[in-house]
């Protein structure tokens, strides 16, 4: 029997080709004949879906299905091949259309993904049993999956276009497609998803996380892989301090997660994770190799719209554009607590998980049997909140500033130049008080020479008040009474010729009291000029 071009690139690639018998089989299905039916069946319903024109999406497009019959003999519509006769299904066609022109995919490149080019399959699918299709240029990946599962996402479209209407910057799963193939009465249904991970680039650490802590390390089979994918608690282990990106990357990763983890919990969703790649800029192993059957070709950047993991987290698209550049190739840098520059590919994955009644007896049980808040099945809304508190406590990091810290010559200078200041002012002040005392002074003593009837009237004619106010009363705060005045003036004074005096004002209903007292060190009660001036009216 002679193999189709189909059959014969897919069935060499990553080794398969040779030895029929080693090749692997999903439902009894050899993976070179699925592989030729995915790209028979999608190269037919994608150039049929050419024909009919744009339009607007409605809600019964999200629940069209349309079905093709391929025998092995060729019709007036679908061409001959060598594999069993099947039927070839495809779900909202119109829908998913839509879902590519939002991404930028046009169909000529959707089919030359697809079908002009070999899949690769991948030889570390996970635990999930499903089966892994990689498109030759890192732009698409084609996974099997369960019934329920397609039967979920069918009921998850109308969502899903409101979200991504809305925000179509998101790490969420990129649907571009979802078929159906029927052969020999066994139905292989598959989706048609973004790339986290580009091959072209080596992931020197892989790991799935979903913030839960039961049974969340890698199994010792797992590790022995070449390319191994590591668990929450592997990630402490190996990264206790975490990833740290600058602030406004932290910011802009943490509210993408946190938008979309809103938007999981709303539609009941949970046991998702977060699959995230680890490049490590400072290796530099054979030429940047591919991880699954690289080529050792120079890497292409990816032309499909936010599919790389900085554009899905950027909220200007310019500065998206300007950040995916062939040294990124899409990735968010980062370092380690040890200063060593990364570079991380990341998006959430399996999210076709309802937390149905199984998965509710499931939490049951095994919160009977271990901590209820270690398990990673969990109501939507508690799986959320632990989700983003891990991602954001123990994986990613924010950078702290640098803060400035003056020099030590800086520090010195400070007291240095408060004391300049504080001597200037010193000075000022002194300048200004020695001026107040020698004013003052003169005050008193031209007080003490005056004549009696002049000032303050005659010590014989006390009934004589004087028509200007004296200097006393000029520069003190207080209000005069008519009926009667007390001034009492005490002077003790210092050798020397200033004298320090204060005044105080003592108001009482009938009476006004002005002292005047000059405190000193050395007392001399034997000047001539008066000390004590009493007069009482």
């Amino acid at each position: 029997m002679t193999l189709c071009p189909f059959q014969m690139s897919t069935a060499t690639e990553n080794g398969t080709g040779g030895n029929r018998s080693s090749e692997k089989t999903y439902k009894k299905t050899t993976s070179s004949a699925l592989k030729g039916a995915i790209q028979l069946g999608i190269g037919y319903t994608v150039g049929n879906l050419t024909s009919k024109p744009d339009r607007d999406v409605l809600m019964q497009d999200f629940y069209v299905v349309e079905s093709v019959f391929l025998p092995s003999e060729g019709s007036n519509l679908t061409p001959a091949h060598h594999y069993p006769d099947f039927r070839f299904k495809t779900y909202a066609p119109l829908a998913f259309r839509y879902f590519r022109d939002l991404f930028g995919i046009k169909p000529d490149d959707y089919l030359y993904s697809l079908v002009n080019e070999p899949l690769i399959e991948l030889v570390n699918p996970g635990a999930s049993g499903s089966l892994f299709y990689l498109t030759s240029d890192d732009e698409f990946i084609i996974k099997t999956v369960q019934h329920k599962e397609a039967k979920f996402l069918q009921r998850l479209l109308p969502g899903y276009y409101m979200n991504l209407n809305q925000n179509p910057r998101t790490l969420l799963p990129k649907f571009y497609g979802l078929y159906c193939i029927q052969s020999g009465g066994i139905n292989i249904r598959l989706v048609v998803m973004n790339n986290v991970l580009p091959r072209s680039v080596k992931m020197h650490y892989k790991y799935d996380l979903k913030g839960s802590t039961y049974k969340r390390r890698a199994s010792r089979k797992e590790r022995e892989k070449a390319c191994p994918t590591y668990k929450d608690l592997d990630f402490q282990d190996m990264h206790e301090e975490g990833l740290y990106f600058d602030a406004e990357t932290y910011n802009n990763l943490m509210k993408t997660l946190q938008r979309d983890c809103r938007v999981l919990e709303s539609f009941k969703i949970m046991d998702y994770s977060l699959l995230l790649g680890v490049h490590v800029l400072d290796h530099r192993e054979g030429g940047e190799q591919g991880q699954a059957g690289g080529d050792g070709r120079r890497p292409v950047a990816q032309r499909v719209l936010y599919s790389t993991a900085m554009e899905s987290i950027q909220g200007d698209g310019k500065a998206a554009e300007a950040l995916t550049t062939d040294d990124t190739m899409g990735g968010i840098p980062a370092r380690t607590h040890k200063d060593e520059k990364l570079l991380i590919y990341l998006g959430i994955i399996d999210i076709l998980q309802s937390y149905r009644f199984i998965k509710k007896l499931e939490h049951s049980w095994k919160a009977l049997v271990y901590d209820g808040d270690s398990v990673s099945v969990h109501r939507p809304g508690f799986y959320a909140s632990r989700f983003l508190k891990f991602m954001s406590t123990r994986v990613f990091r924010k950078t702290q500033p640098i803060r400035f810290s003056p020099s030590k010559r800086t520090r010195t200078s400070i007291p240095a130049l408060k004391s300049c200041s504080q001597e200037i002012l010193s000075s000022q002040a002194d300048e200004r008080n020695e001026e107040d005392r020698r004013d003052r002074l003169v005050g008193a003593r031209s007080l003490a020479s005056l004549d009696g009837q002049a000032v303050f009237g005659s010590y014989l004619r006390p009934d004589i008040v004087p028509a200007n106010p004296s200097f006393y009363e000029g520069s003190s705060m207080g209000t005069i009474s008519t009926s009667s005045i007390f001034v009492n003036v005490e002077n003790q004074t210092e050798d020397r010729d200033d004298v320090a005096s204060s005044s105080t004002f003592t108001l009482e209903d009938s009476a006004i009291c002005l002292t005047s007292e000059q405190s000193t060190m050395d007392v001399d009660m034997d000047r001539d000029d008066g000390s004590v001036l009493d007069v009482y009216l």
